[in-house]
């Protein structure tokens, strides 16, 4: 009997291509992905380097010893403190003011009847330049006139009587007090007719007017101006502390903002008190104005000399810093920058006084200020 093997051939698993591709694909990304960590971490974050300098852990090649470079010393512009001759001086602004000026307004009422004015032009002292209708106050008068005529022969019978002791004195006084009441009220009269005559009261220059015959004007109607502007006023303040120094007699320069032109006057009146709320003195100066040069209202610009300092020091005004506590300027000292306390006096739009904390051949920065600091290296580069 034969026996009949069976042989099994081995089963070989099939090959999943599919799988093994993405495994590599994922592999490749990953790979990726870490180099490119890689690079950015080398390019933006570097290794910081040793302290003691150069490449390597060493770090004392030839690249990496020695102590840190200094910064360069900071170009400026110097001032050299000395001593020079200062004018003491005050500047002020102030107005023109006309010598004499009023507006001419009318004292009774009535209708102009003549009207002798030119706006713009000069009068004299007393010219006639409006009457007004006033027939009602010299018909009063001439009734006046009367009535005091007949209380004249009324006192003299009253005295011839008194004389022959007919009547009492009583009697007669009472006839005298009615012609002395009389009198008086003609005298009203008189000043109430001499009032519809408007005369100039003072040399000067008529203003414009809106009035004309036959204008019915009452009492306190404006009916023009008149100035007087020969000479002219200067007015103006200066600070209380000033107050001392100034007196009457001083010359006063004076610049017109219009022309620009500068004239001399002089100051002839002081006001006695200091302002409480400006804490400054009202002065006025007198100027010629010849030629009408000045305007009365006119804006003008005011230096008062008040004498020379000799041997003050002066620094730019851009080289004095403002502080807290007073004000400061920074010095050149051994090529190094070096601050120092001042006090300061009388100051224009260029110059500054130092009273205290400067002398004669100090170097003073004046450009470059808010770049420096104590100590820094600064290298001058002009005076």
């Amino acid at each position: 009997m034969q026996t009949q093997e069976y042989i099994e051939e081995p089963r070989v698993a099939p090959t999943r291509s599919g799988g093994a591709g993405r495994r590599i694909l994922w592999l490749v990304l990953a790979l990726a992905v870490v180099a490119g960590l890689v690079f950015a971490k080398m390019k933006f974050f570097p290794a910081p380097e040793a302290k003691g300098g150069g490449k390597g852990a060493a770090g004392k090649g030839k690249q990496g010893g020695g102590p840190p470079k200094a910064a360069p010393a900071l170009p400026v512009e110097v001032y050299v403190v000395k001593a020079t001759n200062l004018s003491d001086a005050v500047a002020a602004t102030g107005s023109v003011l006309a010598e004499e000026a009023v507006v001419i307004k009318s004292e009774v009422a009535g209708k102009i009847t003549s009207l002798n004015l030119r706006e713009g032009q000069p009068v004299r002292k007393g010219q006639v330049l409006v009457s007004i209708n006033a027939a009602d106050i010299q018909a009063a008068l001439r009734k006046q006139e009367y009535n005091i005529r007949l209380y004249q022969d009324q006192e003299k019978r009253q005295r011839t009587l008194l004389d022959k002791e007919y009547i009492s004195a009583q009697e007669y006084e009472q006839a005298n007090n009615q012609l002395l009441t009389a009198r008086a009220d003609l005298g009203a009269l008189r000043a109430t007719l001499a009032k519809s005559t408007i005369r100039a009261p003072f040399d000067g220059v008529l203003g414009l007017t809106t009035a004309t015959v036959g204008t019915y004007v009452s009492p306190g109607t404006e009916i023009t101006t008149l100035s007087k502007v020969k000479p002219v006023k200067i007015e103006f303040a200066v600070p209380g502390r000033f107050a001392s120094q100034v007196s009457v007699g001083e010359p006063v320069t004076i610049t017109d903002e219009g022309s620009n032109q500068k004239y001399e006057a002089k100051v002839y009146a002081l006001n006695p008190q200091i302002d409480p709320a400006s804490r400054t003195q009202t002065v006025r100066a007198r100027y010629a104005n010849t030629k009408n040069e000045l305007r009365p209202g006119a804006f003008v610009k005011v230096n008062l000399e008040l004498g020379q300092l000799e041997g003050a020091l002066q620094v730019p005004t851009e080289a004095v810093v403002p502080e807290a506590a007073g004000y400061s300027v920074y010095l050149v000292k051994n090529g190094k920058m070096e601050p120092r306390k001042i006090s300061i006096g009388l100051r224009s739009n260029q110059l500054i006084q130092v009273t205290n904390g400067l002398a004669v051949g100090d170097t003073v920065i004046r450009t470059g200020i808010l770049q420096v600091k104590p100590g820094d290296a600064v290298k001058i580069i002009s005076n």
